[in-house]
């Protein structure tokens, strides 16, 4: 699997997806729920940005970006010397990844965690946090966790697609469907990232939250709390096998395209057409994934 970039480098690809401009806020609370961390790790993370001089910190107010961030973000990192492995999103990726293959049991303690993988005990709470806050584990009456049902075959996967295949382009169509302007522009600005180089150097978490945001948003726009929910629950279950695969990149720029092409068709009313084309994109996703299913299984 690939190797999780620090949270400092996993700020940095936020703010150049979001096309964030100079003296834009960063809050830590809407950071931590963003990359699905703790505040703790985002709050040293943006003082280290602010050593670097990238951010500004301003008393009683937070961090502030203090300097545009023009280069990818792994290139940036690398420059200001952040891009060390984080040891606590690596070693959730290999629990991740173990779970899937079936490698470990429904029930565990933290204990058999901490010494399987080597933790200390402030990167066991940080991963334990990360994997209760994604709804893929929870603590047990008691003592001890267990972990939640979620999708862990190739089938449930594709299963969850056809769930999507059949709502999303419902939601297009519902009355009063309204999708704000600054939305639309930041979805078009994630994209456009991903297609001048962010597809290759974004890591899986950056690449699926960027996935999941622009559909999310696309089906907020409906204002229907049904689809709205499903969809984010869906999201939630679905994100272990989506990080696997991404480890088969070559998709993602037909899904760029057919992204822009459905926010083309919003932002000019013709939602008729955007649903067609959003039935068209997550069946093309469907077959693309039916293609690499061998990635997906243990």
């Amino acid at each position: 699997m690939r190797t999780e970039p620090t949270i400092a480098t996993q700020i940095l690809e936020l703010i150049q997806t979001e096309g964030l401009p100079v003296g834009s806020h960063l809050p830590a609370q809407l950071l931590a729920d963003r990359l699905r961390v703790s505040r703790s790790p985002i709050n040293e993370a943006l003082a280290l940005l602010a050593e670097k001089q990238i951010l500004r910190r301003e008393a009683n107010r937070g961090y502030f970006l203090a300097e545009p961030v023009q280069l990818p973000a792994k290139d940036l990192a690398e420059k200001l010397g952040i891009d060390e492995t984080n040891v606590v999103a690596d070693v959730y990726f290999r629990i991740a990844d173990d779970r899937l293959r079936g490698l470990l049991p429904s029930d565990f303690k933290e204990t058999e965690i901490r010494q399987r993988y080597g933790l200390t005990p402030a990167q066991l709470g940080s991963v334990m946090a990360r994997i209760a806050s994604e709804g893929w584990a929870e603590k047990k009456p008691g003592y001890g966790w267990t972990f939640s049902a979620m999708l862990t075959t190739a089938d449930s996967l594709l299963q969850s697609y056809r769930l999507r295949l059949a709502l999303e382009p419902a939601a297009l169509l519902e009355p009063g469907y309204r999708l704000a302007p600054e939305v639309i522009e930041r979805c078009r600005a994630a994209e456009r990232h991903l297609l001048q180089g962010g597809i290759a150097t974004d890591s899986a978490a950056a690449l699926h939250e960027r996935g999941v945001r622009f559909h999310e948003s696309l089906v907020e726009g409906s204002g229907n709390p049904f689809f709205i929910d499903t969809i984010r629950r869906v999201n939630r279950v679905r994100r272990l096998l989506s990080y696997r695969s991404m480890q088969e990149r070559s998709r993602y720029r037909e899904h760029c395209e057919q992204h822009l092409q459905l926010l083309d068709l919003l932002e000019r009313g013709r939602n008729d057409e955007a649903a067609q084309a959003m039935h068209v994109h997550l069946s093309s996703t469907l077959r693309n994934l039916e293609k690499i299913s061998a990635i997906l299984k243990p």
